[in-house]
């Protein structure tokens, strides 16, 4: 692995085709989704059987839709993304907040709001990705899950170095080592979620782990 027995990524790896201000990028509302959908129907999947219920949800780099499963119970959920349009239409959305973690990797929450964070197919795109996730830790619960879903889609002038030239066996390496840089979660876990069927089909894989 390229990072192997790194402690740290240098900034080479966070560099990007298109360096302009991201908000340019997605200024324009994209209300589509991103994975197919026998990958949307095995993350409702997942969700329904691991998100906390009746609890206070946070969607980071939210769009358009969330995948959370119909009828899924929360107290609150949360959007946190660029394009207020797309957040706008979210129908899984409470509230959100329209706010570049590029720009500004800090959260505008308070600690231990929430019970549980998903990030949803943006994982490539963060530029300041132990940060962030020492930002999740300070908002989470104690024993609130993290949870980092991704496929093999990407916009590639706005997703980083180091995600461009790994593998997908390399991406779920590399989030484990986000959350072990980041320090203060337990069970650091992969799972390959992806569709078993005859058809094709977008993969789905998650890494998460828990605050302690």
């Amino acid at each position: 692995m390229i990072f192997q027995m790194k402690t740290a990524l240098s900034s080479e790896a966070f560099a990007r085709i298109d360096e302009t201000d991201d908000r340019l990028f997605y200024a324009e509302p994209r209300i589509v989704t991103h994975i197919d959908d026998n990958a949307i129907a095995a993350i409702k999947e997942f969700f329904d059987q691991t998100l906390p219920r009746d609890a206070a949800i946070l969607d980071l780099m939210s769009s358009a839709f969330s995948h959370l499963p119909e009828g899924f119970p929360t107290q609150r959920m949360v959007g946190l993304g660029l394009n207020r349009v797309e957040l706008q239409v979210n129908p899984a959305l409470d509230e959100y907040i329209v706010h570049d973690l590029n720009a500004n990797p800090q959260l505008p929450f308070d600690d231990g709001e929430f019970a549980a964070v998903v990030m949803t197919v943006s994982m490539q795109y963060l530029t300041n990705p132990v940060d962030v996730f020492r930002e999740v830790h300070r908002i989470l619960q104690a024993d609130g899950p993290f949870i980092v879903i991704f496929s093999n889609r990407l916009f590639p002038t706005k997703a980083v170095h180091i995600w461009r030239v790994t593998s997908d066996a390399e991406h779920a390496e590399l989030v484990q080592h986000y959350f072990s840089l980041a320090g203060g979660y337990v069970e650091i876990t992969f799972l390959d979620r992806t569709p078993q069927t005859d058809e094709y089909t977008d993969p789905v894989y998650i890494v998460m782990a828990k605050k302690i």
